[in-house]
């Protein structure tokens, strides 16, 4: 076995789960729940935000009850490190957003900063308005601008480093079945 699987399955067997799997299923429900309130006559394109939102987006779709164009971005600021660095853009969205109502599907609402950047370049791309969903907001005081939420957001959690869902440690653990955090992080 290489080191590295050595070192994730040690991670995964240290970890606090904070939230089961059962909970995250029932979170992404009421979620769905609302975004279909909210959005249904609004003919809204939705992205993705890969890698992170993948599950997220993939659980979501199917219970959202309204036609949904759906897409993907890719921007990072963490390049499969522990902490964040400059925003880099690997996938640009290129479908037409003018006068769109735009979802944006993350998994974790942190200091915001990526978030954000999405949204102000849906913004000056033409949409009408962008809203935000993430399975997990992070309670610290760091946010990229004071008081900053997502539209909608399926669980609130600790400030710890975690992962699980679509959230990584170190490129490894997105798929965990709930969101555990690091032991001693």
């Amino acid at each position: 076995m290489s080191d590295t699987v050595t070192e994730m399955n040690q991670v995964m067997a240290e970890a606090d789960c904070l939230v089961n799997e059962q909970q995250v299923h029932s979170a992404i429900e009421t979620m769905a729940g609302e975004i279909t309130e909210r959005l249904h006559d609004r003919n809204p394109l939705l992205f993705c935000v890969m890698n992170g939102g993948l599950i997220l987006t993939g659980q979501l779709l199917p219970q959202l009850k309204f036609p949904v164009q759906a897409e993907y971005l890719h921007a990072t600021r963490y390049r499969q490190e522990t902490t964040g660095g400059i925003l880099e853009w690997k996938l640009r969205p290129e479908v037409d957003m003018k006068d769109r109502t735009v979802l944006i599907v993350d998994d974790i609402l942190d200091e915001g900063t990526t978030l954000c950047a999405i949204a102000d370049y849906c913004l000056t791309h033409g949409a009408r308005e962008v809203l935000t969903a993430v399975l997990v907001d992070k309670q610290h005081e760091r946010k990229a601008r004071p008081d900053l939420k997502a539209d909608f957001t399926g669980l609130e959690v600790e400030d710890r480093f975690l992962f699980g869902y679509g959230m990584d440690y170190k490129g490894y653990w997105r798929n965990a079945p709930g969101i555990y955090a690091v032991k001693g992080l």
